[in-house]
């Protein structure tokens, strides 16, 4: 403790005085308790050197903020710099006088030791990544896993351009590695401007994270903020994380394109597979505002609503589910990492395996272990149970098949995309259970009433059932465009019901006839469908039970889930 001076009860008294606190008060500061204030003063106890170390900033400039050197440049002008604002500062909180003007870069040897220390210590602590290659470890709240190691030290920051789409299994920590590379990099003065661009449900548990466990102070900007001015400006613009929706909002992204804005040296992605994008049947591209923003700030666009004047460097993508079944989109999210060598999904799928290990990363959780080699996560063990169809059921499964293949291959040209929509939602729900498919032939009964009414009414005429057949065509699948999390319940039912309701609302029917000749058929597949439900027995909830009743799993938690509400 030999670095605590021998009058530090007087200078805490005067200190205490100089800036008007009480003893509560002054431990409020410090975060200590009252009676540790009182028993520093009256000498019967010393600070600790954390606590001392609060009270020499106190005495500097009285918040505590001792100035650290900036981030870029470096040497003994700044050490000079630094100490000569910290003679004048303790000068003037402890005797009250105003300090001498000195020459720029003088240093006059009068500052406390203390202060000194601190400023040399802060200095030295600025190239500490030269003496430890694992640097930001040091200095973070975290304690890194085998594979958050790796990430960072052996895949990303080797590379002087980082293009990189980090698919880690949930759980993984993605946030932290992200947190170390950010910290890593700024210590080593590679980046100054870096932009976060999680989910809008995300954005505060990013800023928190960051700050806590990386001490890293991210701003969150709202489009409250781009109203009202421009927030990717200024000195307070260089640590910004903005949801992806605000970021690819019209206000938003025309702050970014303003010319005063300087690119961003690092942007992250969070959840990049919400960046969709697809083919549509006649090789035309359909992109989201979400790509569009992405390609914007990757360097990749071609519209010129949707460019800017710089591209960032350095591009991370995270998600834990970069192929979600269909190969065009993940082509769209390589080709944000290299537009130019990326440009078409041929060059993507001669990309060799050597360059791809460069920008892409995935570990499941089974491949995740702690340092002494035992695994993090317990293991997964994954089967499909199949089961056969009582008489009943397979007769509900076939009649249904059929009528599936006698309407809705019969579409016209007009809605053929929605009738295949059509057979798909109702082959989804025979397979999830008979209350699911029955609630869908009510609602399908329901419709083809309204219609044959409306027709006989002559409130509907055949070139309107046509434009229903148009309207029809343009409802898509959502389980294709987007993931559970990021539908919005519409109407307190989840977005994907009310989808399928809209595609089963499509006709192919051009006739009065043809519209009765289909309610009967629904009218005998809704019969069979409710004697197999008022038998109380179906094949599938039969093998759940057996599985769920097996000696096995009896101390084990259980967790089912369904697609469909009705199943429930």
């Amino acid at each position: 403790m030999e670095y605590i001076p021998f009058d530090y009860p007087d200078r805490i008294r005067r200190l205490r005085a100089k800036l008007g606190l009480s003893q509560k008060r002054l431990a409020e500061l410090l975060g200590v308790s009252f009676a540790s204030v009182n028993r520093w003063e009256n000498g019967q106890a010393r600070p600790n050197r954390l606590a001392w170390g609060q009270i020499l900033r106190l005495e500097i400039d009285g918040s505590g903020g001792l100035r650290k050197p900036p981030l870029t440049g470096g040497g003994s002008s700044q050490v000079a710099g630094a100490l000569s604002a910290a003679e004048d500062k303790a000068a003037y909180r402890l005797s009250g006088k105003p300090p001498e003007p000195h020459e720029p870069g003088k240093v006059d040897f009068t500052a406390p030791p203390e202060i000194v220390r601190l400023a040399v210590e802060a200095e030295r602590l600025t190239y500490g990544h030269l003496f430890s290659p694992a640097f930001a470890t040091e200095t973070s709240l975290i304690d890194p896993l085998p594979h958050q190691r790796i990430a960072v030290y052996d895949h990303m920051l080797p590379q002087p351009r980082l293009r990189f789409l980090l698919a880690d299994d949930a759980g993984a920590g993605k946030t932290i590695m992200t947190g170390l590379y950010i910290r890593e990099m700024l210590t080593r003065r590679l980046i100054r401007r870096v932009l976060i661009v999680p989910p809008a449900g995300l954005v505060g548990n990013w800023q928190r994270e960051l700050r806590t466990l990386f001490s890293l102070p991210f701003k969150i900007v709202t489009g409250a903020d781009a109203r009202s001015g421009n927030p990717f400006t200024g000195p307070e613009s260089d640590l910004v994380i903005v949801s992806v929706d605000t970021l690819c909002s019209a206000q938003a992204f025309a702050r970014l394109r303003e010319s005063d804005v300087e690119p961003y040296d690092l942007v992250v992605f969070d959840e990049a597979h919400k960046l969709a994008a697809d083919r549509n049947p006649d090789f035309t591209v359909r992109k989201t505002d979400r790509y569009r923003l992405a390609e914007a700030i990757a360097g990749a666009s071609d519209d010129p609503d949707w460019m800017l004047s710089w591209q960032c460097h350095h591009l991370l993508l995270l998600t834990a589910t970069p192929h979600m079944g269909k190969d065009f989109p993940y082509f769209c999210l390589w080709r944000l990492l290299e537009p130019e060598i990326l440009s078409t999904i041929d060059a993507f799928n001669a990309y060799p395996a050597e360059a791809r290990r460069r920008h892409f990363l995935r570990r499941t959780k089974e491949e995740m272990v702690r340092f002494d080699g035992t695994p993090i996560y317990p293991k997964r063990e994954s089967r499909t149970l199949s089961y056969d169809l009582g008489p009943a059921e397979q007769q509900l499964y076939d009649e249904t098949t059929s009528y599936i293949r006698t309407y809705y291959n019969r579409a016209r040209i007009l809605n053929r995309s929605a009738a295949r929509l059509a057979m798909s939602i109702f082959q989804r729900r025979l397979a999830s259970s008979t209350c699911a498919l029955l609630r869908s032939l009510e609602r399908r009964l329901e419709k083809l009433d309204g219609l044959i009414e409306d027709i006989r009414s002559g409130r509907l005429t055949e070139e309107q059932l046509t434009a229903y057949q148009r309207k029809a065509d343009r409802t898509a699948d959502i389980f294709d465009r987007m993931t559970a999390d990021e539908e919005e319940p519409q109407e307190g039912r989840e977005q994907n019901e009310v989808v399928e309701d809209q595609a089963l609302t499509g006709v192919v029917a051009t006739s009065l006839a043809e519209l009765q000749a289909e309610r009967r058929q629904v009218e005998d597949l809704l019969g069979l469908a409710r004697q197999v439900l008022a038998s109380g027995e179906e094949a599938k909830f039969e093998k759940l039970r057996e599985v769920v009743q097996d000696g096995r799993f009896k101390d084990e938690k259980i967790l089912i889930f369904t697609e469909h509400r009705d199943t429930l």
